[in-house]
């Protein structure tokens, strides 16, 4: 079959589709040379993915394959294999505007600075992560918002111009409590992460920088304590995203710390017109990524070399933490750009394997490596089993890893999911995943903002140079099955704004069960966006403590039920981009179950009764039915 395209390369191009097979992966002749290709996965214009797209459609329409789908897991550390179930396509509602930005009159006014001099110092493209965190034991959330600075390339401290803290006082009011608090970090801000480190039931905060990173202490009486010389941290590379996790099973939080590249300011790169542009990640050294081993003594020791981790380097941005092969021991996927994605498998002896190249999430489905941001690990297909889901470059489109189960490993669906074609104009950084409209599934929501200057879209409101840079964002709708439809029209003022977006996280900032969401930009201001959308169902917000340390239990594992559906998430405070989220689990439910599967992060099951949905319920580790 010859298709001949009128916008790709010479006039009237032959592209000659010589093979397809069942996974939708095209043997293409273009110019004399032969080569795999994916309809969906292409770096192409958008006629040439649109045409090979219909010609799958019709090739695929003469195949008589049949699914065989298999039952959900319940127990997803049997990691069974499973097909996510089938369900109807999902008609996109007519209701605009079910995320309304409400940021004019919330007290939260605050933008983060690259200071732009038009040199193009590559650490001023990277930065604005945030943390979303209920700091005070108050009950709501908190926001923390890193800071640039203007002194690039220099990895100085600017104490004038500080990270700010923002502490919410009722719901969508929020005070600057940034100095008496103690968390005005000066350095060049990218990113940070959340968790009690001391185990004394207060939130800490690790803040990653272009430069040394900050370990905060939390006090629990509204300050916090700069312990990083305490500690014995003495990160100073290029820090994007971080998580704190317990990989030894001991009780307290270690840390994974990703490096980004060994940048060189000497280093000058120029678009194709000779204009200063910036580099990409290959035009420097690649760094290696770190991890800290907490002494349980409020001291960290740095196991990079001896845990594996240092042996590869790559241009890592986005981490997630959970159990990928269902052994009950926590593991790290690295998002990494321009090289090849990390799988750290946890060896539960200290030492981790990268197993992404055998378990199918180190490339795209073409075996090509792409330019890794953010990153999730959730259920996005409703099977029981996490997958994974990656955000990217323009013209590479997002990924979508889904979790095949019984160390099958995983498959790239991003085009059959409806999530890989339509992100292709974009680059996309910060991605959350949650229960929009609580009818039982996830659906997704991604920031975008270019890396490279383009041309201006309808909307920007950025100044300039970073109009050039300024892209709208993304909302899917999720079918229940893991297939995806553009949600922009329902998503309202999330979707209209047209930014150097970066930092993204969910959480119920107002307390009244829906997720709600922020947004962190470039020379833009932090947005949040308040959850109006109609009520599918009923919703469950579940809090995972120790009542003795009083602190949440990251890598708790939740299960519950919606009808025949099963639930299943992962309490985490580490994902998107450079992010920290809330450490809570919420669910959304059309026929809401009564009892709850909680893994934690030692190895136990317990099972509890939730009683009624629609209130938030805490569950406390060794006071449930023993499960086996």
């Amino acid at each position: 079959m010859v298709v001949q395209i009128k916008d790709y390369g010479p006039p009237q191009t032959e592209v000659t589709i010589t093979r397809m097979d069942a996974n939708d992966t095209l043997l293409r002749r273009h110019r004399g040379e032969s080569f795999l290709l994916s309809a969906f996965r292409s770096p192409l214009p958008r006629l040439l993915r649109l045409t090979l797209l219909s010609v799958l459609v019709l090739a695929s329409c003469q195949q008589s394959a049949k699914e065989q789908p298999a039952a959900a897991d319940p127990e997803p550390t049997s990691q069974k294999t499973a097909d996510p179930p089938s369900e109807p396509e999902l008609e996109v509602p007519t209701e605009p505007g079910w995320l309304v930005e409400v940021t004019a009159s919330s007290g939260i006014d605050f933008t983060y600075h690259a200071y732009e001099s038009g040199s193009r110092f590559m650490p001023a493209i990277i930065g604005a992560g945030l943390a979303l965190f209920d700091a005070d034991r108050d009950g709501d959330l908190d926001l923390y918002l890193v800071q640039g600075t203007d002194l690039l390339p220099s990895t100085e401290k600017q104490p004038d111009m500080p990270n700010r803290f923002f502490r919410q006082e009722s719901p969508w009011q929020f005070v600057d409590a940034t100095a008496e608090s103690g968390l005005g970090d000066g350095g060049f801000g990218i990113g940070a992460t959340t968790g009690d480190f001391d185990n004394d039931g207060w939130t800490d905060i690790y803040v990653g920088n272009f430069g040394p990173d900050v370990l905060y202490r939390n006090r629990g009486d509204g300050t916090f304590e700069n312990v990083t010389e305490k500690a014995g941290i003495t990160v100073e590379g290029f820090t994007a995203s971080c998580a704190f996790a317990d990989i030894d099973r001991d009780g307290d939080l270690d840390l994974f710390v990703t490096q980004y590249i060994q940048f060189d300011p000497k280093v000058n790169c120029t678009d194709s017109a000779g204009q200063p542009e910036y580099c990409g990640p290959e035009a420097f050294t690649p760094a290696r990524d770190i991890l800290l081993l907490n002494d349980g003594d409020g001291t960290f020791t740095d196991i990079s070399t001896e845990s594996g981790i240092a042996s590869l380097a790559a241009a890592s941005l986005g981490i997630c933490c959970d159990d990928f092969n269902g052994d009950g021991w926590i593991d790290f996927y690295v998002a990494n750009d321009a090289y090849e994605n990390n799988l750290w498998i946890n060896q539960k002896d200290g030492t981790f394997v990268d197993e992404a190249g055998i378990l199918g999430v180190s490339l795209n489905l073409n075996g090509q490596e792409e330019a890794g941001m953010g990153v999730i690990a959730e259920d996005l297909d409703g099977n029981g089993i996490v997958d994974l889901f990656v955000t990217h470059l323009d013209m590479e489109s997002n990924t979508f890893y889904r979790n095949l189960g019984g160390q099958m490993g995983f498959t790239d669906d991003s085009g059959i999911s409806g999530l890989g074609p339509s992100s292709m104009n974009y680059t996309g950084f910060g991605v959350v995943a949650f229960d929009l409209e609580l009818d039982g599934d996830l659906d997704l929501f991604v920031a975008n903002g270019r890396v490279r200057s383009g041309l201006k879209r309808p909307g920007t409101k950025s100044a300039p140079p970073w109009d050039h840079y300024s892209e709208p964002n993304l909302c899917y709708l999720n079918s229940g099955s893991g297939r995806f439809v553009d949600g922009k029209e329902i998503a309202g003022d999330f979707c209209s704004a047209v930014e150097s977006s970066r930092g993204l996280a969910a959480g119920d900032i107002d307390g009244d069960g829906d997720l709600d969401v922020v947004i962190s930009n470039i020379e833009g201001p932090a947005r949040l966006y308040r959850n109006d959308a109609p009520r599918a169902g009923s919703w469950l917000r579940i809090r995972a403590t120790d009542r003795n340390l009083g602190k949440p239990l990251l890598g708790t594992r939740i299960i519950a039920t919606d009808g025949d559906r099963t639930l299943v998430r992962t309490i985490s405070a580490a994902s998107s981009y450079a992010t920290a989220t809330p450490a809570v689990v919420h669910l959304g439910a059309k026929v809401p179950g009564t009892k709850i599967v909680v893994r934690w992060p030692s190895g136990e099951r317990e099972e509890f009764n939730t009683g009624d949905w629609n209130r938030t319920i805490d569950l406390y580790r060794g006071e449930g039915k023993k499960v086996e």
